[in-house]
């Protein structure tokens, strides 16, 4: 015993003097391996597939999937499933859908859109001639035709490998038979708010009891529209039994929808938008969505030597906050469905408009009040519920998927014998005339949520984090993390963050885990700093998946901002 008691002690000491700074040789042998790091999880890392989603139920159903020989869209429709029965305050089969998609084998980067449309009599105008001037948060008429099951269908359709039975089987299971609230998840189960919209009591607090930590919570109606969505695909929730029950429901709260709006609204499949940064190559969706930001962003910060500045630095925290402020103004001004008005998206997203915002940027003066760019050809004709997940298979495909509630339960409403709330995204509509995000029927609102991916040589990662209007900055944020930094996917999605909220002003929230001396120089910069305890959720959640081509081995990394897990898919061991 002496004898192995000494040897763990001289490898232990041998350890410590190899992670000491060359030429420095430590005072004394260390007590324990002087080994450290700055993040709080490891990476997963594995030869086979992996699913990091935003609650860890739904990791392993992915996982499951993948384990069943399903590949990464089959995986991310399964998870996605459970996510909308676990976390039912940020998305859900009531709200809708973006998704990035990149094939190994080709290489190829495809996007799919889908976000619903408004009904087709649900205009500005009929609004006003029934004295309506502002819609309500949880007004029946923020409720857009949802995206969601139909953005299943189409990945399923095109990539996907397994029937819907097969895929809705683990969401239907933990419906019917119940799951334990976790510990996010029981803090933001119920919205009080929310208590008098149709149906929302009767579904999440069954008896009129809260449930909490570790209370066992079951939604037997939403198992029961996912066996008929599992039995009848997208057709029973759009033209059959689920879309009659949803348009009878929104009709008698006083909606304007159609059994039509629903039966003929279709996801679009479109080209990913994308920017080089560092080397990088970083894949946005295009509007209507925000993601066209997050380029804008970067190209800007591409002109400053943010690594030289140091992570999160004053300098480096204050070129990222105003160059928040400029692409979010253009954003602002310009961006909407581009099937009502035109969007100058290659012009938002050129390096020689971004060369221009970076001159506007004073580096020892915050700037409150910005201005859109002048961007003529544009001129011919603006909640933070989400969820993110992302998914890589053994052969190196990754999905890159975000749904959305809007706001928490979005509208709170359930029609009967559905199981699930529905969202309040057309509360992002403008009923001011003549902007790009005009109220109009069938027509797409602004939105926020937004996928990405990015890849330079053998790397290709799938990334998002959620949050509103946090989105496009945070992601902007994950990118130089890796790029400027070098950071693991993992520490680049839970290092401290910045937060810009608002359009105007100075005011910015910044997490504790920053220091408190950047803070401070910050504030004498103009910034009005809010600071926030660490991992708070105004910064948003997220998840990545990487594939290194040329090892052929997977990494994800999933946020200790929610009740997220990365999980490997095991191998098929006999």
């Amino acid at each position: 015993m002496k004898r192995l008691l000494s040897v763990v002690l001289l490898v232990a000491y041998a350890w410590g003097q190899e992670e000491s700074a060359p030429g420095v040789r430590p005072a004394g042998p260390p007590t324990a391996p002087a080994l450290g790091r700055e993040q709080h999880r490891s990476m997963i890392v594995s030869k086979y597939g992996i699913v990091a989603a935003p609650q860890f139920l739904a990791s392993q159903a992915g996982a499951r999937i993948l384990e069943q020989g399903g590949n990464a869209i089959d995986a991310a429709i399964a998870a996605n499933a459970v996510v909308g029965l676990t976390q039912p305050y940020v998305n859900g089969i009531g709200g809708d859908l973006f998704a990035i998609y990149h094939e190994a084998k080709t290489g190829k980067v495809y996007g799919l859109n889908a976000s619903g449309w408004t009904p087709k009599g649900l205009t500005a105008e009929a609004l006003k001639a029934k004295g309506i001037e502002k819609i309500g948060a949880t007004s029946v008429h923020t409720v857009t035709v949802p995206g969601a099951v139909a953005g299943w269908d189409a990945l399923r359709r095109r990539f996907g490998s397994m029937p819907f039975a097969k895929l809705l089987a683990p969401a239907i299971f933990y419906a019917e038979n119940g799951f334990p609230l976790a510990e996010w998840g029981a803090r933001f189960w119920i919205n009080n708010a929310l208590m008098k919209q149709p149906g929302y009591a009767e579904t999440y607090m069954p008896g009129g009891v809260k449930p909490g930590l570790g209370d066992t919570f079951q939604n037997p109606a939403l198992g029961e529209s996912l066996r008929q969505i599992a039995a009848g695909g997208k057709e029973v929730y759009y033209k059959g039994n689920l879309g009659r029950r949803l348009v009878e429901f929104l009709r008698k709260q006083g909606g304007f929808h159609t059994l039509e709006d629903f039966a003929e609204y279709e996801p679009e499949w479109v080209e990913p938008v994308s920017t080089t940064y560092r080397g990088w190559t970083v894949y946005e969706l295009p509007p209507n969505g925000q993601g066209i930001a997050a380029l804008a962003m970067l190209n800007i910060m591409e002109l400053f030597p943010l690594a030289e500045y140091g992570h999160n630095s004053a300098a480096a925290l204050h070129v990222m906050i105003e160059a928040k402020k400029l692409a979010y103004a253009d954003m602002a001004r310009y961006v909407g469905d581009p099937r009502f008005t035109a969007v100058p998206v290659a012009q938002m997203v050129s390096k020689e408009l971004a060369a221009q915002r970076a001159r506007q940027i004073d580096m020892k003066k915050a700037a409150c009040k910005v201005l859109p760019s002048e961007i003529s050809e544009a001129l011919n004709g603006r909640g933070r519920e989400t969820i993110y997940l992302s998914t890589v298979d053994q052969e190196g495909n990754i999905v890159s998927l975000i749904q959305s509630n809007y706001a928490g339960y979005g509208t709170g409403m359930v029609a009967p014998g559905t199981g699930f709330s529905l969202h309040n995204r057309g509360a992002g509509f403008e009923l001011k005339p003549n902007l790009p995000n005009t109220l109009a029927g069938r027509k797409r609102p602004l939105h926020t949520i937004i996928p990405a991916l990015m890849r330079k040589d053998e790397m290709t990662i799938g990334f998002g984090i959620m949050g509103g209007w946090n989105q496009s900055q945070a992601h902007a944020q994950f990118v130089s993390n890796i790029a400027d930094h070098g950071m693991n996917i993992q520490r680049a999605i839970e290092t401290p963050r910045f937060t810009k909220g608002t359009f105007e002003g100075c005011d910015v929230s910044v997490e504790m885990g920053v220091a408190e001396a950047v803070r401070l120089e910050l504030q004498r910069r103009g910034h009005i700093v809010t600071p926030l305890h660490g991992y708070s959720s105004s910064m948003g959640n997220g998840e990545a998946v990487q594939h290194d081509a040329k090892r052929r081995v997977n990494y994800a990394g999933a946020d200790p901002r929610t009740d997220s897990a990365a999980m490997p898919q095991n191998p098929p061991i006999p």
